[in-house]
């Protein structure tokens, strides 16, 4: 499933550790905002552990949406930008 990835996250330090582990997933479309190609449940939950390991729930928040493969096709795009890619991704 490919999943759309963003976060608000007020501490430097935290948003950077967060960033660092979501390169493992996916790619930065914006600066709050990864596409994550190809992640299984599995892929998902750990990943979702992983960075709710880091963020302080009081203050931060990180949102999953999750996208179909007919929905990847009627992304739309103002400006700068490309169409999500589908790639494969190591994780860090």
């Amino acid at each position: 499933m490919f999943y759309v990835v963003t976060f608000d996250i007020s501490d430097d330090r935290i948003r950077y550790r967060v960033v660092k582990v979501l390169k493992g997933y996916g790619y930065r479309v914006q600066k709050s905002v990864f596409e994550c190609p190809h992640l299984t449940e599995e892929k998902l939950m750990r990943l979702v552990r992983r960075l709710e390991a880091l963020i302080d729930f009081k203050t931060d928040s990180i949102r999953y949406y999750a996208q179909c493969g007919s929905c990847l096709n009627k992304v739309l795009i103002s400006g700068y930008g490309r169409k999500p890619k589908t790639e494969e991704f190591g994780m860090a």
